[in-house]
């Protein structure tokens, strides 16, 4: 079982889309949350579980969507890192995903 490992920028991320939701509605900003923390815990289990970004060449990051966010880690042995929430309707820089990745494992 790997463990999940939420990086800061990930969290302030996540944090930022519900902010702007709970401008209009508490409960349904507080319900974003749970549900993304809820399926990404899923992935301790079936951490291949999520797709291949489209955006980005290669097998190392995969993605969740748990609407209206996307949620981007990659694996190593032992831990799942979260790096990066997005909105889904919004592009995806990969250069920020990749930028992230390497603070990560430094």
């Amino acid at each position: 079982m790997a463990e999940v490992v939420w990086t800061e920028p990930a969290l302030s991320d996540l944090d930022a889309i519900a902010d702007y939701i709970a401008l209009r509605n508490q409960t349904a900003a507080l319900n974003l949350v749970r549900a993304v923390f809820k399926h990404v815990e899923q992935l301790t289990h079936h951490p291949k579980s999520g797709s291949h970004p489209p955006e980005l060449k290669g097998k190392r990051y995969r993605q969740i969507i748990e609407p209206p966010c996307r949620v981007f880690y990659r694996q190593d042995k032992k831990s799942i890192y979260v790096l990066y929430v997005m909105r889904a309707e919004r592009r995806l820089r990969p250069s920020r995903l990749t930028a992230r990745a390497k603070k990560s494992r430094g």
